[in-house]
């Protein structure tokens, strides 16, 4: 039996609400050799996923125990409170985060909020999950505070939400096991950071010309332009003007 000749896939693990589907494209379109392989874990579980190798790279939400991994902040989202929409909430743009003191607060038990204090009244039991929380304030018990890209995850007809200025955001980073940095892993971050297609990994700026044959032409970029132009080099000047004040010089004899 003749072992496989396809090319490896890059796994990239990524939490619920964020997507990567534009990293995803372009990926396909540079690295068509490469197939991206696209893998869903829940918020808990990125770390241990890059640990245990199920994942060449992770999108996930901060904070995550750093220890052995490589870490690169993206973006904030804007948390928002999920309500039902016939709730006072919805006759405003934005709320203020001391809006919510009269509010039932449920506080899942996977929130990727980091609260200092939670606001509101506190519910009895935490739920599991942002989804059953959703579900709760669906049935008019309570309301949630979540990343926007949770509340469109969980969108349902009969909720809506609204920004919460002064609730804390969740930040999303990119990450991946220090020890594991592969071309792969590189060729992603550089996507991630919006390096171009013609940019490289490691290119040397004082790397000297080449001409278009592919060899060093010994010339800086002056110099290849002052080639171009038909212009002589300046040392070639300075050489050529050196000659010509050595033939005054020498060139003429003094009558006696």
């Amino acid at each position: 039996m003749t072992e496989s000749t396809e090319a490896r896939p890059f796994r990239l693990a990524y939490v619920p609400g964020v997507t990567p589907a534009k990293w995803v494209r372009i990926w396909g379109e540079r690295m068509p050799e490469s197939p991206l392989e696209l893998i869903a874990v829940d918020a808990a579980d990125a770390a241990a996923a890059l640990r245990e190798d199920r994942a060449d790279a992770a999108l996930l939400r901060l904070p995550v125990e750093r220890d052995g991994l490589s870490v690169i902040p993206l973006y904030a989202e804007v948390p928002v409170v999920v309500v039902p929409k016939d709730h006072v909430f919805t006759a405003a743009e934005q709320i203020a985060l001391a809006d919510l003191a009269d509010e039932l607060v449920l506080d899942p038990l996977d929130t990727p909020l980091a609260w200092h204090q939670l606001p509101g009244r506190p519910a009895l039991d935490r739920p599991s999950s942002t989804g059953d929380a959703i579900a709760l304030v669906a049935a008019g018990v309570g309301v949630v505070v979540v990343p926007q890209s949770l509340a469109r995850l969980h969108h349902r007809k009969d909720l809506t939400y609204r920004p919460v200025d002064g609730a804390p955001e969740s930040r999303v980073a990119l990450s991946w096991v220090e020890d594991r940095t592969t071309d792969l892993v590189e060729e992603f971050i550089g996507i991630v950071r919006g390096r171009t297609a013609n940019s490289s990994r490691g290119r040397n700026p004082a790397q000297t010309p080449k001409s278009k044959t592919g060899k060093s032409t010994g010339l800086g970029p002056r110099e290849q332009t002052q080639a171009r132009s038909g212009k002589p080099r300046t040392q070639d000047r300075r050489r050529a003007a050196g000659k010509s004040g050595s033939k005054s010089r020498t060139g003429g004899r003094r009558r006696r």
